[in-house]
């Protein structure tokens, strides 16, 4: 396990929350453990995406894959991060669009992200 400076963890949560879909991930993880089939029907994408999408946030650190039999489920690597995110969720943030092209596009609603069964 590699331990990484202040600097680093906040660009790997950054790089992780840059995709809607990687942040809906998260976002999902937080309610509950789940398994990669579960999030894909969860998100409405293939599992491919979401395949891809947790070895990306497994390389940040932020979930670890925990083997169940022939299965494998995803949670957050630590539950702080749960915290955090909700804390995130928690700001008000105005955006200007001349410094932000294009984040009014985004879709990331978490009132759509609900429960997984794990």
């Amino acid at each position: 396990m590699e331990t990484i400076a202040y600097g680093q963890v906040l660009a790997r949560f950054g790089h992780a929350l840059s995709d809607p879909t990687r942040a809906r991930l998260l976002l999902a993880l937080r309610e509950a453990p789940a398994h990669p089939a579960d999030l894909a029907d969860l998100l409405g994408v293939s599992r491919q995406t979401v395949s891809n999408h947790l070895a990306c946030l497994r390389g940040c650190g932020l979930v670890v894959a925990v083997p169940q039999g022939r299965r494998t489920r995803y949670e957050l690597a630590d539950q702080r991060l749960g915290h955090a995110l909700g804390d995130l969720l928690s700001l008000v943030l105005t955006v200007d669009p001349a410094c932000a092209p294009g984040v009014a596009d985004l879709d990331v609603d978490t009132r759509t992200v609900g429960k997984v069964a794990g």
